[in-house]
């Protein structure tokens, strides 16, 4: 179990780049198994989750050319189906969550797929409801062995359907729609998810020639086709990664700019930072964040206590709101964070109480921050990583901290941030890696 040593305190200075976005990757890189030609994806970021999805490929038969500056060339030309059904499979599939995504095209292309329980980060119910629903209106069976936690899917003959969906699920409408892309006619897809990275998804398969109209909106139209050709593909920046970077430079009163964000594509990332009263000045595709003494939370219209709340996009997405939480540790003022998608991801707040910080757990999916305005500094301590997302939001707790601090189970961390520590410590921090 790796471990992090942070030494808080120091004032950061410099550029930052996001790395390619890890929910798109996860999309994308399923993707090259809708065809046997040769599929290029730049931009792509080398994190464990990313890393161990195209470990995977390789051993599905999957012929992996990885360049260094990001670049991976993938061709399906030679996928041993009879793979699924080995041990092997069954335990890299289960130790990541995005392995669900190899199904619909599995099944669009071959017409069989199988598929352990995935797993994952431990933030509370991800059932798999909505994409075994896609499935079986565009014709798939399945069966599920209790005893082995194993899904079997077949497809002989996927037809076109109308398809409402019972919530708009990122991954469930990606693995629906890599489906209805070779199914016969026309398929709808009614509350699709609409995130950058189902539209980056369209684009990537439109470019091979599917055809999906209704990007960006929650009512996607699939025109079949019969086959699939290569393509190349440029990820964006990941949002999440730009949207910690601006809560660790608030945190640690850093001068931060943040490079090539395609600000066009953050959609509330930027104006809910600035809720919590942090400065961000849009340079171009840039974003430079100034060192602030303090900042002061927004409050409503009425004089209120404001809430955070993550939904759908366009609204806050909610692998940012351990981000905005830890932030709001040292505003002005009182702010109420909801988590409504998960139970199990504020959790992780017993860790900054125990450095000082003022929050009430109020049940599962709610806490309320009262912050302490840079009066007091929080204090560094032991902690474990729970999650990617609280695990980056405890780093940057660490950071801002008197002292020195140890963050362990730092894998969650590097399945999400690529280089994290290097890529910090080149603009000043003091994080050492055991």
């Amino acid at each position: 179990m790796g471990t992090f040593k942070i030494r808080g305190g120091n004032k950061l200075k410099g550029e930052l780049t996001p790395q390619g976005a890890k929910n798109e990757a996860l999309q994308v890189v399923c993707a090259i198994l809708l065809t046997s030609e040769k599929v290029t994806l730049t931009n792509l970021p080398f994190i464990r989750d990313v890393n161990f999805l195209i470990d995977l490929l390789e051993a599905l038969g999957v012929t992996v050319e990885r360049e260094g500056n990001g670049t991976v060339h993938f061709q399906a030309d030679n996928v041993n189906i009879d793979y699924l059904n080995s041990e092997d499979f069954k335990v890299r599939a289960e130790s990541l969550r995005g392995s669900i995504m190899i199904v619909g095209p599995l099944l669009a292309r071959f017409k069989k797929a199988y598929m352990p329980k995935p797993g994952g980060d431990k933030i509370g119910a991800r059932p798999l409801d909505t994409h075994f629903l896609g499935f079986t209106k565009l014709g798939a069976t399945y069966t599920y062995d209790a005893s082995t936690c194993f899904y079997s899917l077949k497809a002989d003959n996927l037809q076109g359907q109308y398809i409402l969906l019972d919530e708009p699920s990122v991954t469930g409408t990606a693995n629906i729609l890599m489906t209805a892309v070779l199914a016969k006619g026309k398929t709808t897809i009614y509350n699709a998810a609409c995130e950058p990275y189902l539209q980056q998804l369209c684009s990537m398969l439109n470019s091979m020639g599917a055809k999906i109209s209704g990007v960006g909106s929650n009512l996607l139209t699939i025109e079949g086709v019969d086959e699939l050709g290569g393509c190349e593909h440029r990820l964006l920046p990941d949002f999440i990664e730009v949207g910690s970077f601006i809560g660790l430079a608030a945190m640690t009163e850093s001068e931060i700019t943040i490079k090539n964000c395609r600000v066009d594509m953050l959609g509330r990332i930027p104006e809910t930072f600035r809720r919590l009263g942090i400065k961000l000045e849009i340079q171009g595709d840039d974003i430079h964040v100034p060192s602030q003494s303090n900042y002061e939370i927004k409050r409503m219209i009425d004089g209120s206590i404001p809430t955070i709340y993550d939904a759908v996009w366009p609204g806050f997405t909610p692998d940012l709101l351990s981000i905005v939480l830890v932030t709001a540790i040292q505003a002005k003022g009182t702010v109420l964070i909801h988590q409504k998608m998960f139970d199990s991801r504020l959790f992780f707040i017993d860790r900054l109480k125990d450095m000082g910080a003022q929050i009430i757990l109020c049940d599962p999916h709610r806490a309320t921050v009262i912050g302490m305005n840079k009066e007091q500094k929080l204090r560094g301590t032991t902690m474990s990583s729970p999650d990617i997302r609280a695990g980056v939001s405890l780093l940057i707790a660490a950071l801002s901290a008197d002292g020195e601090s140890t963050i362990h189970n730092i894998e969650q961390i590097d399945r999400g941030y690529q280089y994290i520590d290097d890529r910090l410590n080149a603009i000043g921090a003091d994080i050492t890696r055991l």
